[in-house]
């Protein structure tokens, strides 16, 4: 009994598709991770949103995009620990902030915003050494 053309062409698929050597699948990359940068000193904080509020009523969101620079290495090591709670005070922080100064058709200071988180940084680790850099900065009115 002969076999088949299509028997033939699925044998052929799959042979196609075997590693011709064991040694081959060890070779295979795995995919890169994405860093944010190189630099060992950065660690980045996820992105904070807080709601503009404008007549009692939801008006849009502020986006704020930070990360920090700590050369320090056991300095870093802390603010690694701490992040979650750094983040927790960002948040509170830029949440009054939003309530009381950002409005949907002006752009806020981006300098205030930055002046505020370091010194909520420097507060929560009780020491300087950790700089704040805002990376995004963007409001996203309600239609």
């Amino acid at each position: 009994m002969r076999p088949t053309p299509v028997v033939l062409v699925l044998a052929a698929v799959l042979s196609a598709s075997l590693p011709v050597r064991g040694e081959d699948a060890s070779k295979v990359q795995k995919a890169p991770e994405h860093k944010t940068t190189q630099s060992k000193s950065y660690i980045e904080v996820d992105p904070i949103y807080t709601t503009i509020v404008s007549g009692d009523r939801a008006a849009g969101i502020l986006m704020v995009g930070a990360g920090l620079d700590v050369p320090d290495s056991k300095l870093r090591e802390e603010v690694s620990r701490s992040l979650p709670v750094l983040r927790d005070a960002y948040v509170r922080n830029l949440m009054t902030f939003t309530a009381n100064v950002v409005r949907t058709d002006t752009q806020p200071d981006v300098g205030v915003i930055a002046d505020r988180l370091q010194a909520v940084t420097d507060r929560a680790l009780r020491k300087k050494g950790a700089k704040v850099l805002l990376a995004q900065v963007a409001i996203r009115a309600k239609n």
